[in-house]
């Protein structure tokens, strides 16, 4: 009997019986300038149907050329994931209908892939504490992006509903990474832990080599996750779904929790698994069915005649294997023992996707604690309100030195930098121009600030008693009172000096 709707299972419940088995396939777009077998632009966000030529559309004729950069980079991303680089590799033609394939079939590489055999650690936190698991990589392959389809009309943007359906094709022929990984066995009741740890390891990886830039927003980089359950008593894997297209980290969780509850719930009610593609859906949390899945024969899959096998050279693998950074695990713990941080604040950094602006930050003179306050107070917030990455809200790392060099000097305070932060926003100038133009420095004219205090004396009597009577805490009022008059101008540890000097 196949699937039908059904109720789902409790995911704690489900684990009592199961064990949740996945493969994770990640699409990376590399960020060359041209596309994998011709010379269009790879720029996000063009018009569409202005970055084609008649071979990523496919046209009689039309004869590919390998991008070289994409096969530098594909061999940087194995070398990271410790794969071994085949001597000897070609592309083959993956054939398949859909709208969005000009050609009707996607130049892929299948049996001869240019990276296999691979792995890498993740780490995720555990009820015992950090715990690191393996990641097995079974291959990262060169293929070609396929273009985008827009469904016009209806609610959903998904075809069902939609009043028609349009095709841009600027995205289809762009460089991409396909990176596999074994099955991911053991997790248990971590399973999506993993799953999202092991994606976030590899958009940090990929984005330290520079070759991706990894936007999962922008669809640059997505996940396929695979899941299947297995019986605690058998030794067989399940029969598998593959959500597609997955496009967060927090999806990325959330789709496999999903699917354990899912099928728990098919195999208790004596149902069969279909082996389907599924569409996530963010707003729900939910996947729905999309097409029954086609083994990998079903493609007809075949050597691509047009283009002649990929042969690096031993001396040039070499060549790329000194040009990797230093691996991102690594790079944290140095960074972390360097800025002093905590477990829990070097996590929210990494969560925010900050360390590389605070490091900048920090090369740029502000102190390591200065800089996590702003990117992951202020800035963070900021980001946060208006949706946008915190790398493009329009503020530098060396402006964000700059404000706090002001703060330093004493010239604005905390309160002020935030007016500071508002006129780099909004792209007014660099941060001396904004408090110039703002009106924004702290006054420490004694005469002034005398003068203020003064008059919050005279207005708050009994506040000013309990002072004299040595009730110095009481100050704090008298402070708020001149620091409101002058509009938070005021340094306020000089206006607590003057009060004391004046009343204590």
């Amino acid at each position: 009997m196949t699937a039908t709707r059904t109720e789902l299972v409790p995911f704690d419940q489900a684990l009592e019986t199961y064990d949740p088995v996945m493969g994770l396939e990640v699409h990376v777009e590399l960020n060359t300038a041209s596309k994998m077998f011709c010379g269009c632009s790879t720029v996000f966000g063009a018009e569409p149907n202005t970055q084609v030529c008649p071979t990523c559309l496919g046209l009689p004729g039309a004869l590919p050329v390998v991008n070289g950069k994409a096969v530098e980079s594909a061999i940087r991303i194995g070398l990271a994931l410790n794969c071994s680089i085949a001597p000897w590799s070609r592309f083959a033609r993956k054939n398949y209908f859909y709208p969005d394939m000009p050609k009707n079939f996607q130049t892929s590489q299948y049996d001869e892939p240019i990276c296999f055999e691979g792995w890498t650690d993740v780490t995720i936190e555990t009820d015992e504490g950090p715990q690191v698991f393996r990641v097995d990589i079974e291959r990262a392959h060169m293929e070609e992006d396929t273009g985008k389809s827009l469904h016009v009309g209806g609610a959903t943007g998904r075809i069902h509903g939609a009043d028609y359906s349009l095709v841009d094709y600027n995205r289809a022929g762009i460089p991409l990474i396909e990176v596999v990984t074994k099955p991911i066995v053991g997790a248990g009741k971590y399973a999506p832990q993993v799953a999202r740890a092991y994606v976030a390891s590899l958009r940090e990886l990929v984005k330290a080599l520079d070759v991706s830039d990894a936007r999962m927003e922008q669809g640059s980089m997505r996940c396929d996750v695979n899941l299947s359950l297995m019986r605690k008593d058998a030794d067989v894997f399940g029969t598998r779904s593959e959500t597609k297209n997955v496009n967060s980290l927090r999806s990325v969780e959330r789709a496999v929790r999903y699917e354990v509850e899912r099928h728990a719930g098919i195999l208790d009610a004596g149902q069969k698994i279909v082996q389907e593609t599924r569409h996530w859906h963010e707003d729900t949390g939910v996947t729905t069915s999309g097409r029954e899945k086609s083994d990998a024969e079903d493609y007809r899959y075949f050597p691509e005649p047009d283009l002649v096998p990929v042969a690096p050279s031993e001396a040039w693998v070499e060549e790329l294997r000194a040009t990797l950074p230093e691996p991102p695990a690594e790079r944290r713990a140095r960074l972390q023992g360097e800025w002093g941080y905590s477990d829990l604040e070097m996590r929210d950094v990494v969560g925010a996707g900050a360390l590389d602006l605070i490091e900048a930050t920090v090369a740029a003179g502000a102190t390591p604690t200065s800089a996590r306050k702003w990117w992951l107070g202020e800035l963070a917030r900021r980001a946060n309100d208006t949706g946008a990455p915190i790398d493009e809200l329009g503020v530098t790392p060396v402006q964000v030195a700059e404000v706090q060099a002001l703060v330093d000097a004493k010239r604005i305070n905390d309160k002020l930098a935030r007016q500071v932060f508002d006129g780099l926003v909004a792209g007014e100038g660099t941060p001396e121009e904004i408090v110039a133009a703002r009106g924004l420095e702290v006054v420490s004219d004694d005469g002034a600030l005398a003068a203020a205090v003064d008059r919050a004396v005279e207005a708050n009597p009994d506040v000013a008693a309990k002072i004299r009577d040595g009730k110095v805490a009481a100050a704090g009022a008298l402070i708020g009172a001149v620091m409101k008059e002058m509009r938070g101008q005021a340094d306020a540890g000089r206006v607590r000096e003057l009060i004391l000097e004046k009343l204590a």
